[in-house]
């Protein structure tokens, strides 16, 4: 099932499948290691929702939910 990566909820994991947007906002996920078919996990929330912090790549990188709502993956367990 493909899913925006900020309906993820904490501990599930996605494999990147597309990442929608145009410009600087696409080529800035992309530089910070955000391609399709890298495998990302959902850590934690903050508090409020915003931002959500992931794990990919063996390293931990925070995202504001507009950001996320931009990275569609497909979920293990419901491809």
């Amino acid at each position: 099932m493909e899913l925006q990566l900020n309906n993820l909820e904490p501990g599930q994991k996605g494999v990147v499948v597309e990442i929608k947007g145009s410009g600087a906002t696409r080529r800035r996920i992309m530089d910070m290691g955000i391609v399709r078919g890298s495998l990302i996990k959902v850590i934690r929330r903050a508090p409020l929702g915003d931002p959500v912090e992931f794990e990919i790549r063996d390293y931990n990188l925070t995202l504001r939910k507009r950001e996320a709502e931009h990275i569609y993956v497909s979920v293990e367990g419901q491809q």
